[in-house]
């Protein structure tokens, strides 16, 4: 059964966020009979559904899709766990005579995937984890990060100076392991990928992108953002660990009072923007990606796929 499956295609639809990778996706799925595996880190989340911009079930037009709404915003959720479940999905898609596609903007999941990245099972230490927390808490973000820059400076790159989940997962790494988290990931990188995966990345003119994320911002103060930060806030015992992503974190501190609505907004829009720089920056690098226009035709672009994939 593992020989059959080993070379079977799957879709990957990449790119920035607000860039239309739901509707092109859904789209798809619908003509070629497939079923589509979420590749957000944050959709992932229950009971966040404004702000990480999930479908809701009238888009999803009756796709089956996997991993949305699936772990809490309590849990910690790796790379490794989100590898080993899409893989899981793909499977089952696969099992159905149906087609995968996998469809988000996380970096480090289509890499995961399209690397094949095998992550060592390593044991973090809690009172470390306890240390970083409390000097946060403290002293702020920036010395973990500057700290990190130093042990790591590739993979620091890649994420923002706000990112505290990632920045303190590099300084946790080199800890347990005494190996940069750039090193344990080139050393995981040796096995075949499983499946042939075809990767295809929407493109958009840069202002362009900025102007749909700015809109798609205040789509989503009117639908209640911070009514969501608020019920979700109260439904958990402990402060959600995905609380401290993007456009959340900043409703947070609004709440605490650390600064304005306009200024929440506007940090919001700003970190937003910087985030899909990033992402741009990340899909370039992988030199199998096909960019496909996402101001033209989708039935032009959907051709495209269909011609990868046949």
């Amino acid at each position: 059964m593992q020989k059959d499956l080993k070379r079977k295609k799957v879709v990957v639809i990449c790119g920035p966020t607000a860039s239309g990778k739901t509707a092109l996706s859904i789209e798809l799925a619908k003509k070629i009979d497939g079923e589509i595996v979420s590749c957000d880190s944050m959709q992932i989340y229950k009971d966040m559904n404004i702000g990480t911009a999930k479908p809701t079930k009238k888009e999803m037009g009756g796709i089956k899709h996997y991993l949305l709404d699936y772990v809490s915003p309590t849990q910690r959720y790796s790379v490794a766990d989100y590898k080993a479940d899409t893989k899981e999905a793909i499977k089952e898609i696969l099992d159905k005579g149906k087609v995968p596609i996998v469809v988000g903007g996380t970096g480090l999941y289509v890499d995961s995937l399209i690397y094949e990245i095998e992550y060592p099972n390593i044991e973090f230490d809690e009172e470390y984890r306890a240390e970083l927390e409390k000097e946060v808490r403290e002293d702020g973000l920036n010395e973990l990060y500057l700290k990190a820059k130093k042990i790591d400076p590739i993979a620091i790159e890649k994420i923002s100076c706000n990112d505290k989940k990632r920045i303190l997962r590099i300084l946790e790494i080199f800890k347990a392991t005494g190996k940069t988290k750039t090193e344990v990931e080139q050393e995981s990188r040796k096995n075949e990928p499983e499946y042939d995966y075809k990767v295809y990345a929407l493109l958009w003119d840069r202002n362009k992108l900025y102007n749909r994320i700015n809109s798609r911002v205040d789509i989503m103060m009117k639908q209640g953002l911070i009514d969501e930060v608020k019920n979700i806030l109260n439904k958990y015992d402990t402060f959600p660990t995905a609380m401290q992503g993007l456009g959340y974190k900043e409703v947070v501190q609004y709440l605490k009072g650390e600064c304005t609505k306009e200024e929440m907004v506007e940090k919001i829009k700003k970190e937003t923007r910087r985030y899909a720089k990033r992402q741009m920056t990340w899909f370039r690098k992988n030199k199998q990606t096909i960019w496909l226009d996402a101001e033209g035709d989708r039935q032009n672009n959907i051709n495209i796929i269909l011609e990868g994939i046949n």
